[in-house]
């Protein structure tokens, strides 16, 4: 072999084991990247409403909007962190759909289910802010046994734990309540800036979640002492149904807008007050996220 040829042969080499060495620092890089950014497990902000989801959705920094079925999502950061906004529409079945989308999709920390509610507890008043101790499904129920032209008497139904057995309804063991406990965490974060909110007072509760809008007094009166129910909404027992089955941390917060128990009146500005007070709630589990 010549020389010269020789001496080109060992340039190009070189050449290519630098090109080589390179590449593989690049990959390291990125890979190492890739896998920090992933580490970060964003939080998860669930409103039904335009005016219960989007004010937060707003005060996010650097927002990308993506959209699955009907379902929005605000992504954004908040102090640096991710936190992702879900504007889910009303109703149980929509607020289940998009929470396990949203826990397969984002892999969220945790979720806070937030928005307005019916008053149930006489002794809480408009702008009050019930922090879900508990938060259980008003709607799944057993009537009586009555035959035809018996009538019927909804003040005779039992509630019905749908996840107690995997057999038929006729399980005694299902003829009871399911609660599902808020995150002690995010209970913590929520009453450690309470101070900070002036409309109202807030307080640890019970929220009843179900397909339905009740305006009678005497029903609501039944639901409040069979279920120790503060408050009513038609999205949060799904959300901490799905919650649980993934082993997500879950609360809900839910501001009244009305107590149809004490005669107070409808007030939509209580959708905004309520994501104000939740925007405080995550920057102080974002601050014991970073510690």
């Amino acid at each position: 072999m010549k020389k010269g040829f020789l001496n080109k042969y060992v340039s190009w080499t070189a050449i290519v084991i630098l090109l080589l060495s390179m590449l593989a620092g690049w990959k390291s890089s990125l890979l190492h990247e890739t896998k920090v950014e992933g580490a970060t497990r964003p939080i998860l902000i669930e409103g039904p409403m335009p005016i219960e989801a989007e004010n937060f959705a707003k005060k996010l920094e650097k927002v990308k909007v993506e959209k699955s079925g009907t379902f929005v999502f605000y992504k954004g950061k908040l102090d640096g962190y991710p936190v992702i906004v879900a504007k889910t529409g009303k109703g149980m079945e929509n607020t289940a759909a998009v929470t396990a989308l949203a826990i397969e999709k984002y892999k969220p920390i945790a979720i806070i289910n937030q928005g307005t509610s019916g008053g149930h507890d006489p002794s809480l008043n408009v702008f009050d802010i019930v922090l879900g101790k508990r938060v259980t499904n008003i709607g799944s129920l057993k009537t009586e046994t009555k035959n035809a032209g018996e009538g019927m008497d909804p003040s005779q139904w039992i509630p019905m734990d749908l996840m107690a057995s995997e057999g038929s309804g006729a399980d005694a063991n299902a003829n009871k309540v399911r609660y599902y406990e808020g995150d002690k965490e995010l209970l913590a974060a929520a009453n450690a800036v309470k101070h900070l909110y002036t409309k109202g007072k807030v307080v640890e509760g019970t929220i009843g979640s179900a397909d339905f809008w009740n305006n009678e007094v005497d029903r609501i009166k039944w639901i409040h002492e069979k279920y120790g129910t503060s408050v009513e909404e038609m999205e949060g027992a799904a959300a901490a149904q799905i919650a649980d089955a993934y082993d997500v941390a879950f609360l809900g917060i839910r501001i009244l807008s009305n107590n149809k128990t004490n005669g107070g009146a409808y007030n939509p500005n209580t959708a905004a007050a309520n994501q104000e007070y939740v925007y405080d709630v995550v920057k102080q589990y974002i601050s014991t996220i970073k510690k």
